[in-house]
């Protein structure tokens, strides 16, 4: 064999070996060193409200009692495993564009209504998003996802303030368009008044979904699969309502 016949097969044969070798390794690279790691998980600490003032101090059930409003400080969004050409990725997108109204009566939350722009929630990848929106979520359709309280979640005795606890909570989430009864586990957090600060309280939580539940498929397109199931998940502050 002549050695310039020999040259281009050697040649040949190191860039599809480089070329193989950077189809492994491209997706762990993106997610190592390229991709934004996923957003953690919201919780809830004693320990993030153990400077206040009234931190430990038993509740006055009147700063609690009454109509209560979303505000600053809240998101929601979701948590998808995909494969990305063999790789395990783990996606999660925010949006604090949330807004919503709760009904206290001392222990007792009696009502709760949610609504969150879907149209709005990001990732780490423009094209990943617009997918998710038009092909996924159909948000031109049904921009909002909503969730509504059906069953009064009660609390065996007033906490203290800044002390985290867990409760059950019963509800009909709607996403693109399909109404689905959920249950889940959720963490609470009252603070008392101090100063010129009025009473706060805070709610955390993740709710697992099937996405074909609510009529969305999951993306499959060759180099990247994403998990059938799902979780979305929020952190939510709210205020008594002037």
């Amino acid at each position: 064999m002549r050695k310039s016949a020999k040259t281009l097969i050697i040649t040949a044969v190191c860039v599809t070996a480089v070329g193989a070798l950077a189809a492994i390794a491209a997706p762990v690279i993106y997610r190592d060193f390229i991709a934004a790691p996923a957003a953690d998980a919201p919780r809830l600490s004693a320990d993030d409200s153990a400077l206040q003032p009234a931190a430990g101090e038993p509740l006055d059930p009147a700063d609690f009692t009454g109509e209560w409003t979303i505000g600053a400080g809240s998101f929601a969004g979701y948590r998808v495993d995909e494969v990305l050409n063999g790789t395990a990725v783990t996606v999660t997108g925010r949006t604090e564009a949330i807004t919503g109204t709760l009904a206290i009566d001392a222990l007792s939350l009696h009502e709760a209504n949610f609504s969150v722009d879907v149209s709005s929630i990001e990732t780490d990848n423009s094209q990943r998003d617009n997918y998710f929106r038009t092909q996924v979520a159909h948000t031109d359709a049904h921009p909002s996802a909503t969730f509504v309280l059906s069953s009064p979640v009660t609390v065996p005795a007033m906490p203290l303030s800044g002390e985290v606890i867990n409760q059950e909570f019963t509800g009909n989430l709607t996403i693109n368009g399909v109404t689905k009864e959920v249950k889940f586990s959720a963490q609470l957090r009252a603070n008392a008044p101090y100063a010129d600060q009025p009473a706060s309280a805070e709610v955390s939580g993740q709710i697992p979904i099937v996405f074909s539940d609510f009529g969305m498929t999951a993306p499959e397109l060759g180099f990247v699969s994403v998990e059938q199931t799902g979780i979305i998940e929020f952190s939510l502050s709210a205020q008594p309502s002037q």
